[in-house]
């Protein structure tokens, strides 16, 4: 110990149970954040619970680039590739993001297929039943849409 400090002696043996840090609450507030999710989910109904939609990505360090993970958002050329226009991406929950680009065919090809997979599984509800639009779900399609949980 370097210079002219007084020599710790601090008294923490006095009320100490006032200074523990219990974590009794975990369970409940395990339920809690479940029945939350829950909630939100039906509220969503029939939205993804997960969000956008969104591409798969590499890291940019050497470090991290051996590993795919989410970002933020689709290119406009993957959105073209996809036959998608950047509107009508994000009105049926697709992030876009403008300043991304596409460096490899592979990454283009990839999200291009992610994003036609998504639009054979979407199911479009009508904004007004009583005249839906070209492309909105029929009523059959409608009662047998599920949420995706992923």
């Amino acid at each position: 110990m370097k210079h002219n400090n007084v020599i710790p002696n601090v008294h923490f043996h006095k009320d100490w149970q006032n200074r523990v840090k219990t974590w009794f609450k975990q369970a409940p507030k395990k339920q809690s954040r479940r029945r939350t999710r829950a909630v939100k989910a039906a509220r969503i109904f029939p939205r993804p619970v997960a969000g956008l939609l969104r591409p798969i990505v590499r890291g940019q360090t050497i470090r991290y680039n051996s590993k795919q993970r989410l970002g933020r958002g689709f290119t406009l050329a993957e959105l073209k590739a996809a036959g998608l226009t950047a509107q009508k991406a994000q009105t049926i929950g697709i992030a876009v993001d403008y300043r991304r680009k596409n460096r490899s065919e592979e990454s283009l090809k990839i999200n291009s297929q992610r994003l036609k997979e998504y639009q054979s599984k979407l199911v479009v509800f009508p904004r007004n039943k009583k005249n839906p639009k070209t492309g909105d779900a029929t009523k059959e399609q409608m009662a047998a849409a599920v949420q995706e949980t992923g």
